[in-house]
């Protein structure tokens, strides 16, 4: 089975694994927003969180800085929620701030500027939800509401 371009297992896992300082570039103060909960889902897992959004001076009581540009610090991972004709700045930001990795949320499909991205060094995830991919691979797919305990496809047998 072919893997689609910017999903690779191996990618997602290494940065999920090694990497725990997260701009995320988007987020939004409003609680129902998905980039609000994904932002509070990583902190809440240990992430190193950095709001970038020049609308907002604080989200989940951290600082929330600007852009890519302001931050006191290279952020090793990038995390998008924007729309997909924005990332060309943010790459270039990325590149700058000198940033290991950069993550485009579900929908947010740039092919241009993610392999742009790839070529300056750095590791790609797009179209991808970094939240949901860490519950994936640690377990934490309790907070979409399953506890199972064990990720797998094999179905349980009925028991009736």
């Amino acid at each position: 089975m072919e893997i689609p371009s910017f999903q690779d297992p191996r990618t997602i896992q290494r940065i999920l694994r090694d990497m725990r300082r997260v701009a995320v570039v988007g987020v939004s103060a409003n609680e129902s927003r998905p980039s609000y909960f994904v932002a509070y889902y990583l902190k809440r897992m240990g992430f190193d969180v950095i709001p970038v959004n020049p609308r907002y001076e604080e989200v989940l009581g951290l600082p929330c800085y600007p852009s890519l540009a302001a931050l006191p610090e290279a952020p090793e991972v990038v995390d998008v929620f924007r729309r997909p004709e924005d990332v060309g700045e943010i790459v270039d930001g990325a590149i700058t701030a000198g940033a290991k990795a950069l993550w485009l949320q579900f929908d947010v499909v740039n092919e241009t500027e993610a392999a742009r991205a790839s070529e300056s060094g750095m590791a790609v995830v797009m179209d991808r939800c970094m939240k949901i991919e860490h519950g994936r691979y640690k377990g934490s797919l309790q907070w979409a509401g399953m506890r199972t305990g064990v990720i797998t496809a094999r179905r349980s047998p009925v028991r009736g």
